[in-house]
């Protein structure tokens, strides 16, 4: 079936779409609520390539039962091909059928009994029954290449599940952001805003907030181009010991500036924000993402106090993490809305306050024009000081 669009947009050679349903929705986002990006590749060429000469990372990427699987057949196959050759050994010196003759390895005289020979030598668990000779240097020479790749094999199993177990995407669900974002006034201006708070006891040596404007525009050719727009973060730089808000004041270099409320909701733009921090338990750089859309943007909302001061410590109560409560905000512009706040200083500053001259006002009275005198007398000890001082007075003129 095919999409319908709502709205068609022509500016220039570009053309600007917004599907029935909204754009982005939630199977469409750029990047996940999860901090994933949504993103599918084709004809990638030499794909298995890449993948093969980047094992280790591949192995910690995938998840753990396909790892898991592919460590026991690491081993598994490594026992059977060791316990073939071995089998091939003890057939080439008649160990099968001779069993007066001296054998290369003692107790396997069967491929069931060659195949426990390689588990139990590469293992280690040596019960006694099995053991090498020194009738055959090629059976030693195969007990030696065994011993060193089962080093090895164990060497990546231990390091891929460790790495594994301290990847950055584990840390990374432990950093929480708030399900929608909020503008709201602050010191007069409007203002962005999304909490971001670590959920473990132990935190990050540093923080830094990060955010983008996404957008996409299809062409009439069929091309679609995405555009990044960074914001501009009011103290970027966070130590997360609690719960913080992270700011965003929209002024002029904002791409919020020119956008109200209805425009808000007619937008099509993705708001992608990080926190990228150092963990100071392991000191391995992490980074946690998510995004919002226009219709997760609340507008007049504050989000609720979550810190709450006793004599011992600081509580923090995360049942409000993501709690917001309504506030008087107006449905304008930043832009608009710093023009409404200024215009009216500008009509009752003094200095651009329109004068009247005396010569071109006839219907004003002289006695109106003149100023006015007021006489100071300063008492200092017996001396009385006399000091006329011109009083100058705005008149207001109907």
């Amino acid at each position: 079936m095919s999409t319908q669009y709502s709205t068609v947009q022509r500016l220039d050679d570009t053309l600007s779409l917004r599907t029935e349903d909204g754009w982005p929705s939630n199977k469409r986002r750029y990047v996940r609520q999860d901090g994933t990006c949504n993103m599918v590749f084709r004809h990638i060429p030499e794909e298995w390539l890449h993948y093969v000469t980047d094992i280790f990372t591949t192995l910690i990427e995938t998840r753990w039962r396909i790892m898991l699987l592919i460590f026991a057949l690491s081993y598994i196959l490594s026992w059977l091909l060791f316990g073939i050759l071995f089998w091939v050994i003890a057939l080439a010196h008649n160990d099968v059928k001779d069993h007066y003759n001296a054998p290369c390895m003692d107790g396997v005289r069967s491929f069931t009994a060659a195949f426990l020979f390689s588990l139990e030598t590469q293992t280690t668990i040596g019960y006694g029954s099995r053991g090498m000779t020194e009738n055959c240097m090629e059976a030693i020479v195969l007990v030696t290449i065994q011993d060193v790749i089962s080093v090895f094999i164990d060497t990546f199993v231990i390091g891929i599940a460790v790495a594994k177990m301290a990847s950055a995407r584990k840390r990374a669900q432990t950093i929480g952001f708030t399900h929608c974002a909020v503008i709201n006034l602050r010191n007069g201006d409007l203002c962005l805003s999304w909490r971001v708070g670590d959920l473990r006891h132990n935190h990050m040596v540093e923080g830094t907030a990060h955010a983008q404007i996404v957008r996409h525009t299809v062409h009439t050719t069929g091309k679609v181009d995405v555009s990044y727009r960074d914001l501009q973060i009011h103290e970027k730089d966070i130590l997360l010991a609690i719960p913080t808000i992270v700011l965003h004041k929209i002024g002029p270099s904002s791409p919020l500036y020119r956008m109200s409320l209805r425009d808000l909701r007619k937008e099509a733009f993705e708001l992608v924000v990080s926190f990228t921090y150092t963990d100071d338990s392991t000191g391995i750089l992490h980074q946690t993402r998510t995004s919002f859309t226009p219709n997760e943007i609340l507008w007049g909302h504050v989000f609720q106090e979550m810190l709450r001061v006793t004599r011992k410590n600081y509580k923090v109560d995360y049942a409000l993490f993501n709690h917001t409560g309504k506030v008087h905000v107006p449905e304008v512009s930043a832009e608009e809305y710093h023009r409404t706040k200024v215009s009216p200083w500008l009509r009752h500053s003094p200095r651009l306050s329109p004068r009247v001259s005396p010569r071109l006002s006839p219907r004003l009275s002289p006695r109106l024009i003149k100023p006015p005198t007021v006489t100071v007398e300063l008492v200092t000890g017996n001396e009385i000081e006399k000091d006329t001082i011109d009083n100058c007075n705005t008149l207001k003129i109907g």
